[in-house]
């Protein structure tokens, strides 16, 4: 069932797009074959992200062809976590669902999705139990980054989750009040703190074209999740910092009593320019760790006082 009264959709059908000409066309059909044997209202909200392959004509054409496609085309390459946002932003739907364009994400789940929802779910979350044709490097990868978020205390992320969720309108109208800049869509919406149900899935491969996540973006947004997600990156430097002082005064003390006190029982023969170059670099070392770790910090304090526009919606 599809109309175009904004006030009586129900589901927002939320596809960032970047690249994704070669399989978008069949992505589609599915979609939208699996949408109309729903008993519910609809739209589909394509969000181009600058891309360069004929994506955008094929989405315009794709319009053109379906009323319930509302098209949203930005004015470069500005990331899928812009891009999702733009989309989320623009949704009207009582609830709205992510779905990857690429058709990893199994569309003939989405019913289960509206399921819960309907059950009263106000997120329900895709986790990904096995990636069919996974890389070896994302695939440890991933595991080490939930591992790694576990280890600096950061509560409510499951391992596997993914953007492939439904989040209600009470949801939406939360997570359109953050600002953040440096931002990781599933990190945000976890921490909005509302009542999750956990659907697991099996990925699809993908049917077309090559992951346009590389392995430095996927680093980058790790990175993001870390910085945003924890204070405990910065408060370690200080932990290691106090731990290295402490280490390196024992040692001093101890090696000053083992050669002017003792008379070198150990034969160590350690002389005082030895001392000193071991305090030296223990102090460099903490210097090093904490400058690291705060220029992260200041970097991303820079990018969020500049207060540009998250996107630029060109159409």
């Amino acid at each position: 069932m599809a109309i175009n009264k904004t006030k009586d959709i129900e589901l927002s059908v939320i596809v960032p797009v970047f690249n994704e000409a070669i399989g978008l066309e069949h992505f589609h059909q599915a979609l939208l074959g699996l949408l109309k044997t729903q008993s519910l209202t609809y739209e589909l909200i394509y969000v181009d992200d600058g891309s360069t392959d004929g994506s955008t004509a094929i989405i315009k054409d794709l319009a053109r062809k379906n009323a319930q496609l509302k098209p949203i085309f930005l004015s470069r390459n500005f990331g899928k976590e812009a891009a999702t946002t733009a989309g989320l932003h623009a949704a009207h739907g009582r609830a709205a669902i992510i779905v990857d364009a690429d058709g990893q994400h199994p569309v003939e789940l989405i019913p289960k999705f509206i399921k819960e929802w309907r059950a009263g779910a106000h997120v329900v979350v895709g986790i990904r139990t096995a990636n069919q044709k996974e890389g070896f490097i994302k695939q440890g990868g991933s595991k080490l980054f939930y591992k790694m978020l576990s280890l600096l205390g950061v509560s409510g992320v499951v391992p596997g989750s993914t953007d492939f969720r439904l989040i209600d309108r009470q949801v939406i109208e939360s997570f359109k009040k953050l600002t953040d800049h440096n931002r990781v869509t599933r990190a945000l919406i976890d921490w909005l703190g509302y009542e999750k149900v956990f659907i697991h899935f099996t990925a699809h491969p993908r049917q077309h074209g090559e992951a346009s996540y590389s392995h430095k973006k996927l680093v980058q947004l790790a990175l993001n999740g870390f910085v945003s997600l924890s204070f405990t990156p910065l408060y370690l430097s200080g932990y290691v910092g106090m731990l290295i002082t402490l280490l390196s005064f024992i040692l001093s003390i101890v090696a000053v009593v083992e050669k002017y006190f003792l008379h070198d029982p150990l034969g160590l023969n350690i002389t005082g320019t030895a001392i000193l170059a071991v305090l030296i670099l223990f102090l460099v070392g903490v210097l090093l760790i904490g400058q690291g770790l705060l220029a992260v910090y200041v970097a991303r304090i820079y990018t969020e006082v500049q207060d540009r526009p998250l996107y630029i919606v060109k159409e």
